[in-house]
């Protein structure tokens, strides 16, 4: 599996891009053919300006996840949390028919 990431309006430092590697890297043990993961950084002028977009295909279905917080850590566990319960919801509905 495939992470890109995409850091908008700043630069990201190798600790955060770390820590989104091993947070997103879990997913795989969801659904063992995803191809690429996108994770979008985005600095937002609001109070809880840190945003995290997850994108992801699974045969059929694209997949999208976007969180807002106070700081890139924990929207990325938000996101990546939900995300796995969507990659399940999904898998159910088009593998185990």
């Amino acid at each position: 599996m495939e992470i890109r990431v995409k850091s908008l309006k700043f630069d990201a430092d190798q600790k955060l891009l770390d820590f989104v590697e091993k947070k997103v890297s879990k997913l795989e043990k969801f659904f063992d053919r995803l191809d690429t993961v996108d994770v979008t950084l985005t600095l937002l002028p609001e109070p809880e300006n840190k945003n995290v977009k997850l994108q992801t295909r699974i045969p059929g279905e694209e997949l999208m996840i976007e969180r807002n917080a106070k700081s890139f850590e924990e929207a990325i566990t938000d996101a990546v949390d939900l995300m796995k319960e969507k990659i399940v919801r999904a898998k159910e509905r088009k593998f185990d028919k």
